[in-house]
């Protein structure tokens, strides 16, 4: 897979989070159940937005991609005031991180990305990885994927 090193600032997000594993039988429920809560109104309150690109964050790793992590739905937001009940704030650190470029349809094309990144030889921190969706086009998505790198 082709990428890009980038540096980011750190950015200043608002969601929801919940911790799981990639090996746990309910990883997809748990996932698919904070985007089904944050798109039930949550994001509707967020105060201000840097954009409307909606963030999937994989962060707080007690390893590798083996272990318990903590994944957040969130959007980038210029300052954290005022942020709706049941919700977190959370700062992702500046650094290296490796961009890829994922299309096609949503789902189906971010589960296959990480299935291909588990198999490369990739120097990765596991400090915070996040996929930045850039449309909401189910069918036809175009998603930025940055994983923390050495």
């Amino acid at each position: 897979m082709k990428y890009e090193v980038v540096e980011l600032e750190e950015k200043i997000v608002v969601g929801v989070m919940a911790k799981t594993n990639n090996f746990a039988p309910d990883m997809g429920q748990v996932i698919g159940g904070l985007w089904q809560k944050f798109y039930d109104g949550i994001y509707a309150e967020i105060s201000n937005k840097a954009n409307e690109k909606a963030l999937g964050i994989y962060t707080d790793y007690e390893g590798d991609e083996k272990a318990d992590y903590h994944v957040i739905v969130a959007y980038e937001v210029e300052k954290a005031e005022e942020i709706p009940n049941g919700t977190i704030t959370r700062v992702l650190p500046s650094g290296k991180y490796a961009k890829f470029i994922v299309r096609g349809h949503m789902q189906k094309a971010v589960a296959e990305f990480w299935e291909k990144l588990w198999q490369m030889d990739l120097p990765r921190t596991f400090t915070c990885d996040f996929e930045e969706y850039q449309n909401g086009n189910m069918e036809d998505a175009e998603i930025h994927i940055y994983i923390s790198v050495q």
